[in-house]
């Protein structure tokens, strides 16, 4: 790949994981407002899916079809279907749940630490199903380095955990249907197009979603849905953080790879703490600044041993 083009891809990716480190502030206003964490991932995965579906024809018509070597016979196409399921549920339902519900009953800080720690279980899943995703020393060591930058980031210099079974492996199931989330796009890009792809996710993460609804009875809050700023937050949630940008993060996973895509991940809690201190006036301290350097450090590590096997 061109190094302009690998260095947009790095740049859509820190946009899209930027993005992704705000919606804790319009999640948290829907909360308030009487919505629960089921129904804010549903409606923010249906408007995405509405969406999509209607402005898919359009895309096709812009930039055609996409061409696939040989038509898929009946059990390929049964297959394919296993695997966007699949998709649908590390990506969607399985991830926002696990994740949401585990702040239910652990800190924000041990949630945050272990789902972060998702890229080094993405690299270390993936090498084991691709032989092509071999892990080399210099890539281990700087997602290290990355891991240890975030928990810096996060932790802030209050080294103090308070353990929680329950919490910390929903945190824990979280992390690793991310993971298994970048396996499995890895074998998807090469089947089918990232428009396809990203529509499934939302349907299926939307299906799959509808029995945990049933067997815990959450009733929707229609009368919040008439407040101007629970509106315009799940618009916020649906267009931009769930239609956006999981296609271009979609995008990114096939121009980077899955493992290096998911390194940025470790980026997330600088947005986040950056976002409350620009939006809520939070302290900056030095170890935020010191996480960061060593996340930026790992990443470029990570990458340039990626590209440089490549090459």
């Amino acid at each position: 790949m061109p190094s302009s083009k690998r260095a947009w891809a790095h740049i859509v990716a820190f946009v899209t994981v930027a993005i992704w480190g705000t919606t804790f502030v319009s999640t948290k206003v829907l909360l308030l407002h009487g919505l629960t964490p089921a129904w804010i991932f549903t409606l923010r995965f249906a408007m995405a899916y509405v969406l999509l579906a209607a402005l898919t024809p359009l895309i096709r018509h812009r930039h055609g079809s996409p061409r696939h070597p040989r038509p898929f016979t009946m059990g390929e196409r049964l297959k394919g279907e296993l695997l966007m399921l699949a998709l649908g549920v590390t990506g969607g339902s399985l991830y926002f749940l696990a994740e949401n519900e585990a702040l239910n009953y652990t800190t924000a800080t041990n949630t945050s630490l272990i789902v972060c720690s998702c890229p080094l279980f993405a690299m270390l899943t993936i090498a084991v199903v691709y032989r092509d995703e071999r892990i080399r020393r210099m890539q281990l060591i700087g997602s290290l380095i990355a891991l240890m930058g975030m928990a810096a980031v996060v932790l802030n210099g209050h080294f103090v955990l308070h353990l929680s079974p329950v919490g910390d492996a929903l945190a824990f199931a979280a992390c690793l249907a991310w993971a298994f989330y970048s396996l499995l796009m890895k074998k998807a890009l090469l089947l089918y197009d990232i428009v396809h792809i990203t529509r499934k996710v939302f349907f299926y993460g939307l299906l799959t979603v509808v029995p945990y609804l049933l067997v815990t009875g959450q009733p929707l809050n229609w009368a919040a849905l008439h407040e101007p700023v629970v509106v315009g937050n799940l618009l916020y949630l649906g267009v931009v953080a769930s239609l956006v940008c999981f296609l271009t993060w979609n995008w990114v996973m096939k121009q980077l790879g899955p493992v290096v895509a998911t390194n940025w991940v470790y980026f997330n809690p600088i947005t986040t703490i950056l976002f409350a201190w620009w939006l809520l006036g939070e302290q900056i301290t030095p170890f935020f600044l010191m996480g960061s350097g060593m996340i930026l450090l790992g990443m470029y590590l990570a990458d340039k041993t990626k590209n440089t096997a490549r090459q």
